[in-house]
């Protein structure tokens, strides 16, 4: 790894965070890493939101394939062509917070835009709409606040299992499919991680919490789970409002 520019060490040297940290500094030792190592060496069961966080730090990052411990070909990250100079397009990931972060919620508030409760701003984590492994920093060289989304710690998480799970993320890589998907635009949507599935996340806060219990104690009574009983009241109001 001597070879590689200064600036660029500086940056990898600049990343503290566990995680990415642990990628950064295992490619500057040895070349490469496995997603075999990252599970059993480092215990990441997530090898991709991994790699992910290095990219969001700005640092360009390739896949390729190599042979596992059991023969099978599995994949492998090495830092991608720092001569192209792409981890100058983020100022690493506390730039990023600071710019972007600001932005969006000066926009739309502190809320998360999946589940769209109020949360504390230093909680909210900021996600790609499109996922980075699918369209990189999207289309041209300027970060749009836009193209990323607020997102609680829970919401994140969910957010990132089932876009892992997603033909999409993993084979086809088409943005536009992204674009319609839940987990970009909650709001406007035709399925969800290519998936025909629709869904609605509802909050209870403040004054609002009264009329939860009351639908949790009803629904016990029935001894019905709270989502399905929920359900079976919209379903019935808006076949009322058809007849």
């Amino acid at each position: 790894m001597s070879d590689l520019p200064k600036d660029f060490i500086d940056l990898c040297h600049s990343v503290t965070a566990k995680r990415p940290k642990t990628v950064i500094d295992h490619i500057l030792k040895h070349g490469f890493i496995t997603t075999e190592e990252l599970k059993e060496t480092y215990g990441y069961n997530h090898p991709p939101r991994a790699v992910r966080d290095v990219r969001e730090h700005g640092i360009a990052i390739e896949t390729f394939r190599v042979t596992g411990s059991d023969g099978r070909k599995i994949a492998a990250y090495l830092f991608g062509d720092v001569a192209e100079r792409k981890f100058t397009k983020l100022s690493g990931r506390t730039g990023l917070s600071k710019k972007i972060k600001e932005a969006l919620i000066e926009k739309y508030g502190a809320k998360c835009f999946i589940y769209l409760e109020e949360i504390d701003e230093k909680e909210l984590q900021i996600d790609h709409r499109v996922p980075y492994e699918v369209d990189g920093n999207g289309e041209g060289g300027e970060l749009d606040p836009e193209d990323f989304m607020l997102l609680s710690g829970s919401a994140n998480r969910a957010k990132s299992w089932s876009c892992e799970h997603c033909e999409n993320w993993n084979d086809v890589k088409e943005r536009t499919i992204c674009l319609t998907c839940y987990w970009a635009y909650p709001e406007n949507y035709n399925h969800i991680a290519m998936r025909q599935i629709r869904r609605l996340d509802l909050i209870w806060q403040g004054d609002e919490i009264d009329i939860y219990e009351k639908l949790k104690a009803e629904a016990h009574s029935l001894e019905k789970e709270i989502p399905l009983f929920v359900k079976e009241i919209i379903e019935k109001e808006v076949r009322c409002k058809r007849t």
